[in-house]
C-alpha cells in the first residue's frame, strides 16, 4: 500500500495529510522525550533514536539540544557525532555518511518553496534530499542548503553556506561556500596547519 510519503519524497509537495500530521506529531513526542533524557543514560538514548530517525546505529552520539521535524527521513552511519544544536529540517530525506562530525548549530534543510507568492500563502513546502559523504566535518554554524550533496572526506568551514554541491576531498568556506583547496590523506592533523 502507497504511503503519503512515496509522492512527498519523489518530489511532490508537503500534504497535510492524517499520515503526515501522525508522523510530526509522533516525530516531535520522541524529540522532547530524546531531549529531555539523561546524557548518561545510553539505553534510553539509542532506544529514542532508534525510534526516531529512519536510521542510526548504535555507534553514533547525538548531543541534545537536537531539533528536526519528523526524524524518520534522518539516515545516520556509523560513529557520526552531532555536536549541540544541530537542526535538520527532514521534509526530505537526509543520508549522513559514517564517521561525519557536525559541530554545534549546524543547519541542514530540505524543505523549500515555491518562488509563486500565491503558492506560497498555502505553505506548501516541497523537498530536495541532502547528502554527506563518510569521513565529513561540518563546521560550527554551517547551513547546507536543499538539493545539496557533500562528497566523502570534505571539511566544511564554520558559518559556511552550502548553497551548491561540494566534491570530495575539499575544503569549503565562505558564503555562499566555495572550495578553496583540494584534501590530500596525508594532511597534517594540526587543524590551524591547514589555513
Amino acid at each position: 500500500m502507497a504511503s503519503d510519503w512515496d509522492d512527498i519524497l519523489a518530489g511532490g509537495p508537503l500534504t497535510q495529510t492524517e499520515e503526515i500530521a501522525n508522523d510530526r506529531i509522533r516525530g516531535q513526542a520522541l524529540l522532547a522525550q530524546f531531549n529531555a533524557s539523561p546524557s548518561g543514560d545510553h539505553l534510553l538514548r539509542q532506544r529514542l533514536c532508534g525510534e526516531l530517525f529512519g536510521h542510526c546505529p548504535d555507534s553514533c552520539w547525538i548531543s541534545t539540544p537536537f531539533t528536526c521535524e519528523f526524524g524518520r527521513n534522518i539516515h545516520i552511519g556509523e560513529k557520526t557525532f552531532f555536536n549541540f544544536n544541530v537542526t535538520i529540517l527532514d521534509v526530505g530525506e537526509v543520508h549522513i555518511g559514517n564517521n561525519v562530525l557536525l559541530a554545534p548549530n549546524v543547519q541542514i534543510y530540505t524543505a523549500t518553496h515555491s518562488l509563486n507568492h500565491l503558492e506560497r500563502r498555502n505553505w506548501t513546502a516541497y523537498n530536495k534530499p541532502v547528502r554527506i559523504g563518510d569521513d565529513c566535518w561540518i563546521g560550527g554554524g554551517a547551513i547546507i542548503c536543499p538539493g545539496v550533496t557533500i562528497g566523502p572526506r570534505t571539511i566544511i568551514g564554520a558559518g559556511a553556506v552550502v548553497t551548491r554541491d561540494i566534491p570530495a576531498d575539499s575544503l569549503a568556506v565562505g558564503n555562499p561556500a566555495k572550495v578553496i583547496r583540494t584534501l590530500s590523506p596525508d594532511e597534517p592533523r594540526d587543524p590551524e596547519a591547514m589555513q
